[in-house]
């Protein structure tokens, strides 16, 4: 049988061609689909992800027409000499409002494509960051940061990524745990099987979700701001927090997107996976752990987002298919462009400058679109039913 970065690596494969004619149960689900429209959809996202960029660093109480933005935004890359923007303004473009900018996109694409590696290794459309307790991990390091005083004495000192350090820290530990109660057994760790992992990260998440609650109950003082901090918000970051979380974010990323073929060869179970010549349970391994840093890193800077990991791997199914190899980098586009857009409906839609937590737009534009979902597929359901 053929080993990872041999024949199965191949477009012409066995395992190439078995995932591309594997039968599905409905469109969305086809791994293969029209080259064409994913080239069309992929075109239009980056194009809308620039002009968002644009747009959104326009955006404040401070506001700026859309062609000062880029005229700023082109001045700091040194494409254009001279004063054509007021320097105050040029300042709150770039140095502030850029770095949230960037920062929201990059947090948002990598948890979309953490959500889209986290579905196809477990093989569940719910699984996210928060099914192997890793967002938990994140919450239950910064919470300890901050009822510490840690986190409050570097930020007077100056020091703003001592929080986002202890956060990815609880989230990599959390990790940690979920691996090593899924082989309690004493197996080896590329032995790991989906429905262990599954039920290991249900425990910890549960069991990090209770230490939580006994820290905030341990200082009420500090409540207010685990709260806020749980609830997740680029208020305050800069290029410093960005500095920390992208180099874990290019290592789990490089990691999913190496393997997103194995992604298509595990959607085939167990068995017919074993037949292809692929080690599920060493790839499973490598890939939740770079999922699990891309989403450590994303829950670091930003704070616990949900929906972002769930929302985007199911829209670009339902466009592209299933096939990993177009859905992950969709999904990194649209991923972005949500939390930039929500950062931008949570910094703007409050009067006097009060920001809403990212947290919540993003949990008001899932929660319906989730019940939509339901709807659509107990609706197909029962046409199903009624044609038979």
């Amino acid at each position: 049988m053929a080993e990872r970065g041999g024949d199965m690596d191949a477009p012409g494969s066995e395992a190439g061609r078995a995932v591309c004619t594997a039968p599905a149960q409905n469109a969305a689900q086809r791994p293969c689909k029209r080259p064409g429209r994913s080239l069309a959809l992929g075109s239009a996202l980056l194009a809308c992800l620039l002009a968002t960029v644009v747009l959104a660093c326009g955006v404040g109480s401070y506001p700026s027409t859309a062609g000062q933005t880029l005229l700023a935004l082109l001045q700091a890359l040194g494409l254009r000499a001279g004063d054509a923007v007021d320097p105050s303004l040029a300042v709150v473009i770039v140095d502030i409002r850029l770095a949230r900018v960037l920062l929201a996109g990059l947090t948002g694409a990598s948890l979309a494509v953490a959500g889209a590696a986290f579905q196809g290794v477990l093989r569940n459309p719910l699984a996210d960051s928060f099914t192997l307790g890793v967002s938990g991990g994140a919450a239950f390091g910064a919470s300890l940061a901050i009822l510490s005083g840690i986190a409050g004495e570097a930020a007077l000192a100056g020091e703003a990524r001592v929080l986002p350090a202890c956060a990815l820290a609880g989230a990599l530990t959390a990790l940690g745990l979920v691996l090593a109660l899924a082989r309690a057994g004493g197996g080896p760790l590329s032995g790991l099987r989906r429905e262990t992992v599954v039920l290991a990260g249900i425990v910890v998440s549960t069991f990090l979700a209770a230490l939580i609650s006994l820290l905030k109950s341990l200082d009420e003082e500090s409540v207010a701001s685990i709260v806020f901090w749980i609830m997740g918000s680029f208020q305050g970051r800069g290029f410093e927090h960005a500095a920390l979380a992208w180099p874990y974010m290019l290592l789990g990323a490089g990691l999913v997107f190496w393997r997103a073929r194995e992604l298509d060869v595990l959607a085939l179970g167990e068995t017919q996976a074993r037949l292809l010549g692929l080690d599920a349970g060493r790839s499973r391994l490598w890939l939740l752990f770079g999922a699990s840093l891309l989403s450590g890193a994303a829950v670091a800077i930003s704070g616990v987002i949900g929906f972002v990991g769930l929302v985007v791997p199911h829209l670009i199914r339902l466009l592209l298919g299933a096939g990993h190899a177009r859905l992950l980098p969709a999904s990194a586009l649209l991923g972005a462009l949500l939390l930039i857009w929500s950062d931008v409906a949570a910094r703007s839609v409050l009067p006097g400058g009060a920001e809403l937590p990212v947290g919540v737009v993003t949990a008001l534009i899932g929660g319906p679109f989730f019940c939509l979902l339901l709807a659509r597929k107990s609706l197909g359901g029962k046409g199903r039913e009624g044609g038979a």
